[in-house]
């Protein structure tokens, strides 16, 4: 499957569109890097940059890092914004809860997990009470936990991801469940997510779309999971047409603008 994008002709810049995109891939403390994030991240970056989306970037974020991207990110909501967060590394699920992990963590706990992680249920908060009227979220992180062997329990994947009103997310497997890198350019969700961004599909469509994709893609050993409480219709390039074309630019790695 093609990961096809937008042509170079960028749309104009809509402040009311914001994506924040975060790939981390080299993490010593684990057992292995995960070479297809930094990747992802830039593709996706790409994607939306030529959309007219205002996209902070950031690579291999430490959890300071993290924390300023978000804070830097919320700053700009307002309350008509449509706002799209992505992350794709590792993450770890303690006492039902998710969190994602900087590269800087050092985990053997899960009470580590807990500190030095980045909680998806404060994040998830954090977005809902900027005042954003659309909030979109894509997680990549159904990952064997790479600290398991220090833990005295043990946890695959992540836990169930509860949304809000008017709020989609987009997670790489169902809860509890394990993704397995394949070795391409890029992961699976991103190969399917890239393709099937299509001006003239609302967003709940294109990650439906999606998920269908990967479950093909697999033979249904990768399901997405698909969390919907959107209470409109939303299309991100709403100004846009035609079809996208299969050119993929490049973009800065390891920092926010």
């Amino acid at each position: 499957m093609s990961a096809p994008i937008w042509s170079d002709v960028s749309a104009p810049l809509d402040t009311h569109r914001l994506a924040l995109v975060i790939g981390n891939s080299t993490y010593p403390d684990a057992d292995s890097p995960l070479s297809q994030m930094t990747r992802d991240a830039e593709a996706l970056t790409n994607a939306f940059r030529k959309g007219g989306f205002l996209v902070d970037t950031i690579d291999n974020a430490t959890r300071p890092d993290m924390i300023r991207a978000i804070d830097h990110f919320r700053a700009r909501v307002r309350l008509d914004s449509i706002v799209l967060v992505y992350f794709g590394g590792y993450g770890v699920q303690s006492d039902g809860r998710n969190y994602l992990i900087p590269v800087d963590a050092k985990i053997w706990s899960e009470e580590d997990v807990r500190r030095q992680g980045v909680s998806i249920d404060l994040l998830l908060s954090q977005l809902k009470t900027s005042g954003a009227r659309v909030r979109l979220v894509v997680i990549d992180a159904s990952r064997r936990n790479p600290y398991e062997r220090r833990f005295r329990t043990y946890s695959h994947g992540l836990a169930p991801i509860h949304t809000s009103e008017n709020a989609l997310i987009l997670s790489s497997a169902a809860p509890d469940q394990v993704v397995e890198d394949a070795n391409e350019l890029h992961s699976q969700l991103m190969t399917a997510l890239l393709a099937q961004m299509d001006p003239s599909k609302g967003i709940e469509e294109v990650f439906n779309n999606t998920r269908n994709a990967v479950m093909t893609a697999t033979q249904g050993q990768q399901i997405p999971a698909v969390s919907s409480m959107l209470t409109e219709s939303v299309n991100l390039w709403p100004e846009r047409s035609g079809a996208p074309v299969s050119s993929v630019g490049s973009a800065a790695s390891g920092r926010r603008e």
